[in-house]
């Protein structure tokens, strides 16, 4: 029997309390079953602590992030990673200056990432130990820019015992996830490579086409319609608006169509229709 199990992931938990509020509601009344949340955003704690307290059967990650706020770690232990403001740079200039970001500072910064939401999430257990994440994935896709940062991402998940996304598009796809097209060929030869290194558990297929001008009704129905067999990952960026997410995020007004076609009767319809399981990354 071919099984077809879908994950729908939604990125940036704790960007604002709008935008975590929205995915906890497209996971109560829509098809969302995982998140990934920035650890380096100021009310990303709290928002950590609601996900748990209203929505505990959502799947939560952490989004590795280098190209929005402000680092975990001591700005002295990441110089190469920030502006000279202790902020992250933004994503044009984060890869302008690839060849120069240093990947002992990154390592030193998604770990710390990664230990926050252990400490986060132990501190909301019942027992004597934190959550470990689900799975790793990362906010612009900084982790598959080249070789050597997808295996620092690798590493990690090694290290928390979690599986990863798999962000790298095949050669041939027009469809680049936002990898620099200067870098693509080098990151397609490596991965495979660096997959039967690591064994990390890791989705078939990765859907990353639902966004911004394409994430609408119909594509998400074709998209569910045309399912592989196997594990997929649907990336998605539901929430609401805020004025906090307007000054600092291009990314704003989308998130609110985003959510109503993912707590849409038809797409709920679809799911069930197709025997398509809803899954997470555990």
């Amino acid at each position: 029997m071919n099984t077809r199990r879908l994950i729908v992931n939604a990125d940036d938990y704790g960007r604002t309390p709008n935008v975590s509020r929205g995915i906890r509601q497209a996971h109560l009344e829509g098809i969302i079953t995982s998140t990934t949340a920035m650890m380096n955003m100021p009310n990303v704690d709290d928002d950590l602590r609601l996900a748990k307290a209203e929505t505990p059967s959502l799947g939560l990650g952490v989004h590795l992030t280098l190209t929005a706020g402000r680092p975990v770690s001591a700005r002295e232990n990441v110089l190469s990673l920030v502006d000279g403001e202790g902020k992250f740079w933004p994503l044009g200039e984060f890869t302008r200056r690839l060849d120069l970001i240093r990947l002992d500072e990154v390592r030193v910064e998604w770990r710390s990432q990664a230990e926050r939401f252990v400490v986060q999430t132990l501190r909301q257990a019942q027992g004597n130990a934190g959550y470990l994440p689900t799975h790793f994935d990362s906010h612009h896709h900084t982790s598959y820019f080249t070789p050597g940062l997808f295996r620092l991402m690798l590493e990690l998940a090694q290290e928390y015992k979690c599986a990863v996304r798999y962000g790298i598009p095949p050669s041939g796809d027009p469809d680049t996830q936002g990898i620099p097209l200067e870098r693509l060929a080098e990151i397609q030869k490596a991965a495979p490579s660096l997959l039967a290194e690591f064994r990390t558990p890791h989705p078939d297929v990765f859907l990353g086409s639902f966004y911004d001008q394409t994430a609408t009704r119909e594509h998400l129905l074709g998209l569910i319609g045309n399912l592989s067999a196997g594990v997929s990952e649907l990336m998605c960026h539901p929430g609401y608006t805020d004025e906090i997410l307007q000054t600092g995020s291009a990314y704003n007004q989308q998130r609110e169509r985003e959510l109503a076609i993912l707590t849409d009767a038809e797409i709920m319809d679809a799911i069930r229709q197709n025997k398509i399981e809803l899954t997470s990354f555990i």
